[in-house]
């Protein structure tokens, strides 16, 4: 079932002779369900086609339809708990708050959601670091925790809200090849849950493990 289409979409920064175009034309279908790999060199378009993805920034021209629904139509708020409850976000760095611990981290999406119950987090919160292998740090503060440890967190983090659509850039970037592997297993197994994957990687190994690859130069798809 398709759940993200876009039609001749294009983006563009800045003006006039400081203008750059980022994307141009792009035609994409992504079915619920599928792993994908989306490689390129630095400057390509990747990481930006992967940010229009989750909403993050809008495109300059073409169309974007998520569920079916152009999402140029939907007003800011709208589009803002669609991102919430729609897309999971994991990226190379982490993004951890330092001074939060890992179920202060993981909690984050849940502010913004619908749920206000304290308890109903908790149990979520826990279920989802015990799946995950690190339920045994959730009082510890990210600085205690290995580089594979905080991906975990940051990926517990992008389940919390159980989204249809994780989004991944660069998830093994930081990591040595063993556990960048385990984290590989973690968004396969996701996948098998019925989870649409995306992950943005220079590593041909790991996309290689997806179904799909897209490779984008100069801000198009060539394959």
């Amino acid at each position: 079932m398709e759940i993200i289409r876009f039609e001749k979409l294009s983006k563009k920064f800045g003006q006039g002779d400081s203008e750059v175009q980022a994307l141009r034309g792009i035609d994409l279908t992504i079915n619920q369900g599928e792993m994908i790999a989306i490689i390129g060199t630095s400057g390509s378009g990747k990481s930006t086609l992967l940010n229009i993805l989750g909403t993050l920034i809008k495109h300059s021209e073409g169309k974007y339809y998520l569920r079916g629904k152009d999402i140029s139509e939907f007003k800011e708020k709208d589009l803002a708990k669609v991102r919430n409850s729609t897309f999971g976000f994991v990226v190379q760095s982490f993004a951890l708050i330092k001074n939060f611990t890992v179920y202060e981290n993981v909690e984050i999406p849940l502010q913004y959601s619908r749920s206000k119950r304290k308890k109903e987090y908790e149990t979520k919160i826990k279920t989802i670091l015990t799946k995950l292998k690190i339920r045994n740090k959730i009082y510890s503060s990210p600085i205690e925790l290995s580089g594979g440890q905080c991906q975990r967190v940051a990926i517990a983090r992008a389940l919390v809200n159980d989204p249809d659509v994780i989004l991944a850039d660069e998830p093994t970037g930081a990591l040595d090849k063993k556990t960048g592997e385990e984290v590989l297993e973690i968004f396969k197994s996701l996948k098998k849950e019925g989870k649409t994957v995306i992950i943005v990687t220079h590593d041909i190994n790991i996309a290689n493990q997806c179904e799909r690859i897209i490779r984008i130069e100069d801000g198009q798809i060539i394959n």
